[in-house]
């Protein structure tokens, strides 16, 4: 397969979506071996007929994927819909392994693999994650402690009812997915979607999630400086708007994570973040703008056509659940972005509640990988 096989379609009878993936997909090849599936929140109470129709009918043994509220495809999204999209790749047996389900220790996983994990080469994971195990982030630094040369992305399932993932079986509860080797030729890369107004400042006093003094200042009073006396006088119109940027220690790119501003106590001047404020560490403050998400996206674009080596067989790309037509607009503005730079790359993806890049866990940022 020069090219993936790419599929998608929206109904609520798992028959006649079965059926209109297999049309148009087409007639495999006996080496098709993967298949990449997301489908909108609607439909995940039929996800395992879903999976079990397709493998049957596609005669392809492997499947990964997760539910979003909402999923891509070249040069689409689909909102407020049960649709479903499905990516079929050709990688040779040797050069993948399954992750099925891990909601704790992964060293019995590890123990399964070791021989085929114990290579020099970068190794490169597609995972899923579970939002309503609150360990997820730590399984995935678990996860990339064990495997020093594994280097994760994906994203967090995003859904108003059921929480689910695939990885062959129809699983929940953990993180999940698939492992490429050194011999699965791919590049990916990210683009943030907030951008920061000010310096960055230093941690000086935490608790928890509590910011209480940056750089031996009040924290509320350094935000206050940051964003603008209009804002500063009614700090209703921060919330969705201002976020806590965390630069990421060692970084050579300025890379920072997006965390929410999750309260404000204006008596004792202090912050509180959706993660954990370490002393010492940095903080800046982050504005979500649009203008500038559009710009970063076309940088990232621009970089990744650079890293490429002839058109790409096939893309995954997980988006922030508050990015797409809540930051690019209607009509599929994000994804027709993507498709007027790299073309009909067959394409599919899904707006997560937390997207995982490098190991770690973004928030407000695409993370767009390319199949070589």
């Amino acid at each position: 397969m020069e090219r993936f096989a790419l599929a998608h379609t929206t109904g609520i009878e798992p028959e006649q979506l079965i059926a209109d993936c297999a049309r148009q997909l087409g007639p495999l090849p006996e080496s098709a071996s993967l298949g990449i599936l997301y489908l909108t929140d609607a439909l995940a109470p039929r996800l395992d007929e879903l999976v079990e129709g397709l493998r049957e009918v596609t005669g392809v043994p492997h499947w990964v994927g997760t539910v979003g509220v909402a999923i891509s495809v070249t040069g689409h999204e689909y909102y407020d819909a049960p649709a479903l999209c499905v990516l079929v790749g050709d990688f040779p047996p040797h050069s993948f392994r399954m992750m099925p389900l891990i909601d704790s220790d992964p060293s019995h996983y590890l123990a399964l693999h070791r021989d085929w994990l114990q290579r020099e080469e970068t190794m490169v994971a597609l995972v899923h994650g579970d939002p309503t195990n609150p360990r997820t982030p730590q399984l995935i630094g678990a996860l990339a402690e064990a495997v020093p040369n594994l280097f994760m992305f994906g994203g967090i399932t995003s859904s108003q009812g059921e929480h689910r993932q695939v990885a062959d079986l129809v699983v929940g509860g953990g993180l999940s997915g698939v492992i490429f080797g050194p011999e699965v030729g791919l590049v990916t890369a990210h683009t943030q979607g907030c951008t920061p107004i000010g310096p960055r400042h230093r941690i000086t006093r935490s608790d928890r999630n509590l910011v209480v003094d940056l750089d031996h200042e009040p924290a509320l009073q350094v935000m206050k400086a940051d964003i603008g006396e209009v804002l500063a006088r009614d700090l209703n119109r921060v919330g969705g708007y201002i976020f806590a940027g965390l630069p990421v220690p060692g970084s050579d790119d300025d890379d920072y994570l997006i965390r929410n501003l999750v309260g404000v106590d204006q008596p004792r001047q202090i912050l509180a973040i959706g993660d954990y404020a370490e002393e010492g560490g940095e903080l800046m403050f982050c504005r979500r703008d649009g203008n500038t998400a559009r710009a970063d996206l076309q940088r990232m674009l621009g970089d990744l056509q650079g890293r490429m080596n002839g058109t790409p067989r096939g893309a995954v790309y997980v988006s922030c659940v508050g990015r797409g037509r809540y930051q690019f607009g209607d009509d599929s503005a994000e994804l027709k972005l993507i498709q007027e730079a790299l073309g009909d790359v067959p394409l599919v993806g899904f707006f997560a509640n937390g997207e995982i890049f490098r190991n770690r866990l973004y928030g407000f940022t695409g993370v767009l990988t390319l199949f070589l």
